[in-house]
């Protein structure tokens, strides 16, 4: 086990800092537990941090900070009873590489993957679906260290309680150290990228969701264009996007002179506008046929700051019209396309997605861009309909407004009060959004 030295850490957007007092590397769940107990031996508070991808200080800490990166790999594969069991600090990435060189493949996953596993499924991380949910929602089993060392092993039969309301925890309930995901045999999706008019997608937006196994859609602020899309299952054969036209439109267009414009965005924000009905026109169809992680996850490199809330999916159409209403009628300059995507409903207590069908409404700016007059109008719609924040990016919601949002959240906090009362896996982020 590595113990290193107080460092500042910053978050992937940068607009998260902490210095823990150490930072802890474990190269074992023992080794894990060995440094909570210590933890709360020295009276320090304990978080673990992956990436860093999430735009929230969920795993701040002036105490303790896990460091996981030498928690990775495969633990089991067992295709009987069609799960895989990985270690918490691998990387979604070396997930998905791993289980197509296997001949499997998570059902759905969300659109990058460099978060850790536990990372990103404590969040609550999604993608888009009809009908399959996020990738917390394919957790059959999870390994958590809890405040006194201990080391549970939860699923619906072990430990169901913990199970449930672990899956999308915070890192409020211990340290996951596995997780057990639901896989199937590879499969190949067609992608089908088509830019539609805003009224268009909005108008037909249930027939879009009931036709497609996953769609989403990007819509360009300061004009009346979107980016569709379409992702189904397919017999195949493979057609690949091309290597050329890949780098071009995913490396070049979409993160270097996505990144220049942004850039100029920012230091000319009146030229915004203008950017976006020139980019916005210039997008094209292109459909393609490929393995799972090669369709739903691309390259994102340009930093910027994001705001996302789950809305019932039958509010999307008249929460989307009214941000872009505010848009039209307000003097910002918003560079960034804002995203839309769906989620069944699941059974997870901290789940946006949690006990009914949800529509997913990001916006983002470009980082080192004031947000903050944006997000605010942006989080007045949302909330008008009922909003339930992404858990791992900007909100200003407290626990008061979840206790009301969420039908299970006493049932959440039950638990935590149970696993940890001496709040050993607390910070200010959950203070906020949990209460004391």
């Amino acid at each position: 086990m590595a113990i290193g030295t107080s460092s500042t850490w910053r978050n992937w957007a940068g607009n998260v800092t902490a210095r823990p007092v150490r930072e802890v590397t474990p190269a074992s769940v023992e080794e894990l537990s060995a440094a909570v107990r210590k933890a709360a031996d020295d009276g320090l508070k304990v978080k673990a941090v992956g990436t860093g991808h999430s735009f929230a200080a969920v795993a701040a800490t002036d105490g303790v900070m896990i460091r996981p990166q030498l928690l990775t790999g495969i633990r089991k594969i067992d295709r009987e009873a069609g799960t895989v069991t990985v270690e918490a600090g691998t990387p979604l990435k070396h997930l998905n590489v791993t289980l197509a060189r296997e001949g499997l493949s998570l059902t759905n996953m969300g659109d990058i993957m460099e978060q850790t596993v536990s990372g990103a499924t404590s969040t609550g991380t999604h993608g888009t679906g009809r009908d399959s949910a996020s990738i917390a929602a394919q957790i059959k089993g999870l390994e958590l260290v809890t405040a006194d060392g201990s080391v549970l092993s939860c699923s619906s039969k072990e430990n169901p309680e913990i199970f449930a309301a672990a899956r999308i925890g915070l890192g409020a309930l211990g340290v996951i150290s596995a997780i057990t995901f639901a896989v199937e045999p590879l499969f190949l999706l067609t992608a089908r990228e088509e830019p539609m008019t805003f009224d268009r997608v909005t108008d037909s937006f249930d027939e879009l969701i009931a036709e497609n196994e996953h769609f989403e859609f990007y819509w360009f602020p300061h004009t009346e264009n979107c980016n569709t899309l379409s992702n189904n299952r397919s017999a195949g054969p493979t057609a690949p996007v091309g290597r050329l036209r890949g780098w071009f439109e995913d490396e070049f267009l979409a993160n270097g002179v996505f990144q220049a414009l942004s850039s100029l965005g920012r230091a000319a924000p009146a030229a915004i506008p203008g950017i976006a009905k020139i980019t916005s026109r210039g997008l094209s169809a292109r459909t393609y046929t490929d393995i799972p992680y090669k369709v739903f996850t691309s390259p994102r490199r340009v930093r910027m700051i994001e705001m996302e809330y789950a809305v019932p999916r039958h509010a999307l159409v008249e929460a989307l019209r009214e941000l872009k209403t505010m848009v039209d009628r307000s003097d910002l300059r918003i560079s960034f396309p804002v995203e839309v995507r769906t989620a069944p409903a699941d059974d997870i207590p901290l789940s946006p997605a949690t006990g009914r069908d949800s529509a997913y409404i990001a916006v983002h700016l470009y980082k080192g861009t004031p947000y903050q007059t944006y997000f605010d109008a942006a989080e007045r719609i949302f909330t008008a309909h009922e909003g339930r924040p992404h858990w791992g990016k900007l909100h200003t919601r407290d626990a008061d407004y979840f206790a009301k949002a969420y039908p299970r959240f006493g049932e959440f906090t039950a638990v935590r009060d149970r696993l940890d009362p001496e709040r050993r896996f607390g910070n200010d982020y959950l203070r906020r959004v949990l209460g004391d």
